[in-house]
């Protein structure tokens, strides 16, 4: 279990009031748990509250102790009520401010009109946008956590090619290699920002129900087992000559990584092979363009275009009428994080310390899914893979 060290926070901190100075505020306050791990290196109930000049300052409702503990913020404090931030704030020298910035992505909307009660007349804004710029710049520190990540997945990997066999179910595929990941650390859960977005561990099942769209954001969606969680996997059983789909994101000590293998009994047709060849090519696509610092946009855009080209403009990325308009994603302590390869981003660059998953994948109703996901880190030296297991399709002869 790793404690984020102060020398991180402070600097997390210290980037995103640089962002709150050329926006003109006075502050940032911060209660979703995926940020306030970030900028705190804890998840404690309460709000942050980082001053445009001075140390951030952490209340915490539930649990101050373990906040103590946990956080190497050198300001926690007790609190009960929104009502008590204004006195707290003047406490610690903070005037009430009169431009602030919060999640507005995920705030709930009961909770702003609270805030607004509590600093009547302030101006609030989204510090959403500043806060992914603080976090899609992953540090040295960060690195080193998604590699142990990208081990952990490697290693279930590996454990997929010596379990899969012929009439074991998607499901018990998923579960022992949901066993592999949390006797390696996985914390159990992926963090996905967008509303109502809900993971499990991975993607996991094989033939036609690979080809299964879902409400999800993701270009495979699969049956799952109940329409209250219409994804993953369900009770098909595995056969022989057709695709197996291990999309599995690793995850350790609050850092995620993104990798997707293939895996079949036998073999596969040769259209799905070829069509998982091309998405080689579509990767190779990317990484060759990504040395040059194109936008998201364009990355997306030439990549679409070559897989479209090579006979998938109805396939790629998702059935017709269920595709998505992204190839890539950023990652880290959420499963979407900037920079987004996807259509729409033509201002924003590849910048050294981005890290991203790009997963071109091919879906064809009615026999099934291919493709590759890879995670990468962009550096000042080029482009580099965090994810390392072998990318050939697997054949098992069993």
């Amino acid at each position: 279990m790793r404690f984020t060290p102060s020398s991180e926070l402070q600097a997390r901190c210290a980037e995103l009031r640089r962002y709150m100075a050329a926006e003109g505020l006075d502050g940032v306050i911060i209660v979703q748990n995926a940020d306030l791990f970030y900028f705190t290196g804890t998840i404690q109930s309460g709000n942050l509250y980082v001053p445009v000049q001075g140390e951030p300052l952490y209340m915490v409702r539930k649990d101050v102790m373990r906040a103590r503990m946990e956080s190497g913020l050198k300001e926690i404090v007790p609190f009960s009520s929104m009502k008590e931030m204004p006195r707290i704030l003047a406490q610690y020298g903070y005037p009430v401010p009169k431009r602030f910035g919060m999640e507005l992505d995920v705030l709930p909307v009961n909770f702003f009109h609270k805030y607004q009660s509590v600093f009547p007349g302030a101006e609030i804004l989204d510090a959403t946008p500043l806060i992914r710029k603080v976090r899609m710049i992953k540090s040295h520190y960060e690195i080193h956590i998604l590699m142990d990540a990208a081990n952990q997945v490697d290693k279930v990997y590996r454990r997929a090619g010596e379990v899969i066999r012929e009439g074991m179910t998607d499901l018990e595929l998923a579960a022992e290699l949901e066993m592999t990941a949390r006797k390696e650390g996985h914390q159990g859960l992926l963090r996905m920002r967008a509303f109502n977005a809900e993971l499990f561990y991975a993607h996991i099942f094989s033939g036609a129900d690979t080809a299964v769209p879902a409400y999800v954001d993701t270009p495979l969606g699969g049956l799952g087992l109940t329409p209250a969680f219409g994804q993953g996997a369900g009770l098909k059983k595995i056969e022989r000559n057709e695709p197996i789909i291990v999309d599995f994101a690793g995850c350790f000590d609050g850092y995620m990584v993104d990798q997707t293998r293939i895996f079949a009994i036998g073999g596969i047709s040769d259209r799905l092979r070829r069509a998982y060849d091309d998405m080689l090519k579509v990767q190779e696509r990317m990484m060759d363009m990504a040395p040059e610092r194109p936008t998201w946009g364009q990355i997306y855009e030439e990549c679409r275009a070559l897989a479209a080209g090579m006979g998938y403009a109805d396939s790629f990325m998702g059935n017709k009428g269920a595709q998505v308009s992204f190839i890539g994603h950023g990652i880290g302590i959420e499963i979407d994080e900037y920079p987004f390869i996807a259509r729409g981003f033509e201002d924003m660059t590849l910048e050294p310390g981005m890290v991203f998953a790009f997963e071109p994948k091919v879906v064809f109703p009615g026999e099934g899914a291919v493709g590759i996901e890879n995670t990468f880190h962009f550096t000042d030296n080029g482009l580099k893979t965090l994810t390392f297991s072998n990318q050939d399709l697997v054949v098992l002869d069993r």
